[in-house]
């Protein structure tokens, strides 16, 4: 699972996922406390997540096996919207 935050929308006229009304969404992989690495991603949105927000991130063969992805040509999904992150007993992120 990756840690990253919604830099924006992306936009293609054409696309092989082959999910009706898939939308997919520019990423930057960030530490848990939110600090961004300057890496970007593009990953399939399932959760509605909005610009600003930081997100799990899952790659790879795991990425397909929901129902609206089994089979289909995805490589990054966005499985969850970070409401917090506690360590070592400390709140280190809060949306």
């Amino acid at each position: 699972m990756i840690f990253a935050r919604v830099a924006g929308t992306v936009v293609s006229a054409t696309r092989s996922d082959g999910i009706e009304g898939a939308r997919h969404l520019l990423v930057e992989v960030c530490t848990y406390t939110g600090e961004p690495s300057g890496s970007y991603m593009v990953a399939l949105d399932q959760h509605q997540a909005g610009p600003g927000e930081m997100v799990i991130v899952s790659q790879g063969s795991s990425c397909r096996q929901t129902e609206q992805t089994v089979q289909k040509a995805v490589d990054a999904l966005i499985v969850g919207i970070i409401d917090s992150v506690e360590a070592n007993g400390d709140v280190v992120y809060r949306s």
